[in-house]
């Protein structure tokens, strides 16, 4: 395994909230939230207010720098989310995971959590120097984030849909 399963957590979770800024924005109502965390449980305070929805909102662009930043510029852009979150790191196992890090307290507000568990995620990806696996959707109009944890390193598109439009497109462009 390449990365330990809450690293893989994160980064899922990380690299979701940002492509919902894609167009069409998912992250609009406190539903979707709903749907976020669904997707992806957190532990930990959940308002579900929205003052709880623009922060996760706001904090999409600076995730989306940080996770296609070069290896240099990451490690910078990792330093300062850490400085701006309140740490109080601590190992903790709950819902059927095994022992891992928890970064933040509970009770810190959602987007700070996030934030620290995206940076935690990301030394590690440093670390390994595995910062080619984060890139861009290969689809030239879309500006979707991909994380590629293939063995074969073979994941291009953000999603099923960029991936079923280009081949759609590859084909018709073999027919002709």
């Amino acid at each position: 395994m390449l990365f330990t399963d809450d690293t893989v957590e994160a980064l899922r979770a990380a690299v979701h909230l940002v492509n919902t800024a894609e167009d069409p924005d998912t992250l609009v109502t406190e539903d979707d939230v709903a749907a976020f965390l669904e997707a992806f449980p957190y532990t930990g305070r959940i308002d579900r207010d929205p003052a709880e929805l623009t922060g996760l909102r706001a904090l999409r662009p600076q995730l989306r720098s940080v996770l296609l930043a070069s290896r240099d510029e990451m490690v910078a852009r990792i330093n300062a989310a850490l400085r701006e979150v309140t740490l109080d790191a601590r190992l903790v196992r709950h819902d059927g995971a095994d022992w891992h890090l928890h970064a933040v307290a509970d009770d810190r507000p959602f987007a700070e959590r996030i934030l620290a568990e995206t940076a935690m995620a990301l030394i590690d990806v440093v670390r390994a120097n595995e910062g080619s696996r984060i890139s861009v959707c290969a689809d030239e109009t879309c500006g979707g984030v991909v994380l590629d944890l293939s063995r074969n390193r073979s994941r291009r598109y953000c999603s099923t849909t960029c991936t079923n439009r280009n081949a759609v497109a590859a084909y018709r462009s073999r027919q002709r």
